[in-house]
């Protein structure tokens, strides 16, 4: 089944395009109800030219679902383009998005077009797209509303048609809050959204992913794919997948290379060090609350037993002094110890003194 579901989205062995190792539609979606869900919305939108913005954590497969929905738009006679705006540093990206003309800056040789001219029929994929800066966030929204442009150093005022994707591990709304992304460029590319759900949500499809990456890494490394343990099989649906399903393709590509034991045990030492860093941070965060409060608490005996000694021990104006109950004041002082302090610091020279001018209490 896998293997003739990998022929049909195949070519010959020389094609490397990513395009060319989609998943068939019954591996990539699986059977859980919230990848039901964004099947029929790409059913609906796939060939429609309004934007579409595909929220998910690292790993769940945001951009394999943007090649889909391009494979199925009127828009695939175009290019697939791909722009990382988290790999590339902001200093750059302008000309990688519109391009440059020769001379625009030192080092500009020859006229270059952006990523932008390249999509033109085509789709334009704009990959974490909650890390780019501000100010080219502006230009972005420009470039949306008339999906006009100028390279840079140039005169000329370009126009393209393109299919605009973006993608992003953030959630932009918390980001538009917080004033890291712009409210007027949420609202221009969030006009379809799609979230895509954690591999341990959706535990159900492991193994058909599983089986999935066997025979295409199989294929890729010309090895014969091996069959997985049903232990090692039912271990795959409990884990956890932090890395999600990138994680779960990699350990399957041990698996070929490797064969399962060694990439089983190579999966388990990482999940191990994994929880013993979550532990060593609990450990750490703990560690540093229990010295705050004990630095809090000694700070507290310190502040009563000074307002204590210049009171003469008067637990009552002690008390008003420091704005808490008399009896909030006495459990204070038990915690604190300061009881056996008082009988220590407190003489019977003064006791009697205090009884001479008819002070019988210290209270």
């Amino acid at each position: 089944m896998f293997l003739e579901a990998l022929r049909r989205v195949h070519k010959p062995e020389h094609a490397t395009s990513p395009v060319n190792e989609l998943p068939a539609d019954e591996i990539y979606f699986g059977q859980t109800p919230a990848m039901r869900l964004v099947r029929q919305r790409i059913e609906k939108v796939a060939n429609s030219d309004v934007p579409l913005l595909i929220e998910g954590g690292n790993g769940t497969g945001k951009e394999v679902l943007a090649r889909l929905v391009h494979e199925r738009s009127i828009w695939s006679k175009g290019k697939f383009v791909k722009v990382n705006c988290a790999a590339i540093p902001g200093t750059l990206m302008e000309s990688e998005l519109f391009g440059y003309e020769k001379g625009a800056f030192t080092g500009a040789n020859t006229a270059k077009p952006g990523r932008v001219e390249l999509a033109d029929g085509g789709t334009l994929f704009l990959d974490e797209i909650g890390e780019l800066a501000l100010g080219l966030q502006a230009k972005l929204l420009q470039f949306l509303q008339d999906w006009q442009f100028s390279r840079i150093g140039g005169e000329e005022e370009k126009r393209v048609h393109t299919r605009l994707i973006c993608a992003t591990s953030r959630q932009l709304e918390k980001e538009v809050r917080a004033g890291h992304f712009r409210i007027d460029l949420f609202y221009r590319i969030n006009v379809i959204h799609i979230k895509l759900p954690l591999l341990r949500d959706r535990a159900v499809d492991v193994t058909t992913l599983a089986e999935h990456f066997l025979e295409l890494y199989g294929v890729r490394f010309q090895q014969t794919a091996p069959s997985l343990p049903i232990e090692m099989m039912r271990l795959l649906q409990r884990a956890d997948w932090p890395g999600n399903i990138r994680e779960l393709e990699n350990c399957m590509a041990r698996c070929v290379i490797l064969g399962p034991q060694e990439a089983l045990e190579t999966y388990l030492r990482a999940a191990a060090n994994r929880k013993t860093l979550e532990n060593d941070t609990q450990t750490t965060e703990v560690s540093f609350k229990r010295r705050v409060a004990e630095a809090g608490k000694d700070l507290e005996r310190d502040v009563i037993l000074k307002t204590l000694e210049r009171h003469n021990w008067n637990r009552r104006k002690t008390a008003q002094d420091l704005k808490i109950s008399y009896r909030t004041l006495l459990y204070k002082l038990r915690d604190a110890g300061l009881h056996s302090t008082r009988q220590r610091q407190v003489t019977y020279p003064t006791r009697a003194k205090s009884a001479a001018v008819g002070n019988t209490t210290t209270d």
